[in-house]
């Protein structure tokens, strides 16, 4: 029998960082054997990437856009994730339902209900094993973003008091399932964040009863 993978998942506020490191966990997690897929979110899908360009780029309800994101999150799921982990792969997707809790729910101040309803209809009680928050104080992530974007989408050009909102939404989600949380502090320069990844990657494949050779750094 197939042992089911790891569903692993990054987040963070615009300009975490959580992007700039995404490519390199994939590198270093196969580099140390793990067959995996990486995805993203919104999107992942054709019908996700084309709801994506909707939910970024075009004003709407508040409903109607946690409905879209719900939308394109049930066809990435039943069509790309859950597959995958049930033939053994390993996920790594950059944002999940988190951020709905994080935007949806904290920056546009929804509430955590609606998007728990949603989440329980199209996920049925699954979702990550582990979760990655990239954390930086406002200030941080949005000089970040400045220095890093040519043009910006309909979310980043949201004011302090919505990414204020968004971070403690963050931080409540980790009080409520700290065991599946890793926050990773990211104000330090790149080389440093990877340190920290690196050895909380290496604690995941333990947990996981996965041998990695070498010592910190040789898979990197």
């Amino acid at each position: 029998m197939t042992r089911r993978g790891c569903f692993i998942t990054l987040e963070g506020l615009d300009g975490a960082g959580k992007s700039t490191h995404a490519g390199w966990m994939a590198g270093w997690l196969r580099a140390a054997g793990i067959d995996l897929l990486e995805t993203r979110e919104p999107g992942g899908t054709p019908v996700g990437e084309q709801l994506r360009e909707l939910v970024l780029h075009q004003a709407m309800d508040l409903r109607t856009e946690t409905l879209i994101m719900f939308a394109a999150r049930n066809e990435h799921w039943r069509a790309v994730i859950q597959p995958a982990l049930e033939r053994g792969q390993w996920v790594l997707c950059d944002r999940y339902t988190d951020a709905s809790f994080a935007y949806q729910g904290g920056g546009r101040q929804l509430g955590p209900e609606p998007v728990r309803q949603l989440e329980a209809w199209v996920q049925q009680g699954q979702g990550p094993d582990c979760t990655f928050l990239f954390d930086v104080p406002l200030e941080t992530a949005r000089a970040r973003l400045r220095q890093g974007r040519a043009a910006e989408d309909r979310f980043e050009r949201e004011g302090e008091a919505f990414f204020e909102r968004t971070r403690r939404a963050y931080h409540a989600r980790v009080e409520a399932d700290p065991g599946r949380f890793r926050v990773i502090d990211a104000r330090c320069d790149i080389a440093q964040t990877r340190v920290r990844l690196e050895s909380a990657l290496r604690d995941l494949l333990r947990t996981r009863g996965i041998a990695v050779p070498g010592s910190p750094g040789e898979c990197a």
